[in-house]
């Protein structure tokens, strides 16, 4: 039996491979995400480069932790305007996240690798790109309060699998690539390496 590891603490990576039948365990891998980031912005790096290579040092630090199984890691970014957002600290910046996304489209990167044997086996980049409406500052408030502190765990400030669905106009590009995964690519090579049967 295959042991497949999700290198990450997220919810809704680890509850979209559960639901897909990918039995797996998650560990949080813990880097310095805050640090690399802040360097390959200063490089110049575009979020997709800051994305995969995210990813990928989850998954050789898992890895090193976790030498007998295959590793799945993964990591998103929102740009918006040349403009890298974060996952929100409270909820006054999730306010102002939101309002500055308010009115325009912004691009979710969402990059996930496999490790096996300290090597990389697989790898793939998508993007989707979101149109968010001209929401009212009373209905942002709104949407605050209905959300609770649940949001500040999403990058950007939503969720579009609920509530979050309604700040948007227009999504361009695969949802589980919105959630956080590319889970279609995924999963394809899963069971093209007989992981998972085919």
């Amino acid at each position: 039996m295959t042991r497949l590891i999700l290198a990450s603490s997220s919810k809704a990576r680890f509850t979209m491979l559960k639901n897909a039948g990918v039995d797996c365990e998650a560990i949080a891998s813990m880097i310095d995400e805050e640090g690399y980031k802040q360097s390959m912005k200063a490089e110049g790096a575009k979020a997709a480069e800051a994305a995969e290579t995210l990813a990928e040092m989850k998954a050789l630090r898992m890895y090193r932790q976790q030498p007998d199984g295959i590793v799945i890691a993964a990591d998103q970014m929102l740009e918006c305007n040349g403009i890298w957002f974060d996952k929100p600290r409270d909820r006054d910046n999730t306010r102002a996240q939101l309002l500055a996304l308010r009115g325009k489209t912004h691009q979710l990167v969402s990059a996930a690798v496999v490790y096996k044997e300290g090597s990389r086996i697989w790898g793939k980049i998508d993007t989707a790109h979101l149109t968010m409406r001209n929401f009212t500052e009373e209905w942002l408030d709104d949407y605050l309060d209905a959300c609770g502190d649940e949001i500040y765990n999403c990058v950007g400030g939503y969720q579009l699998e609920g509530l979050g669905a309604q700040l948007f106009t227009e999504v361009r590009g695969d949802f589980f690539t919105v959630l956080g995964l590319p889970l279609l690519p995924l999963i394809g090579f899963l069971r093209d390496h007989g992981i998972l049967k085919s």
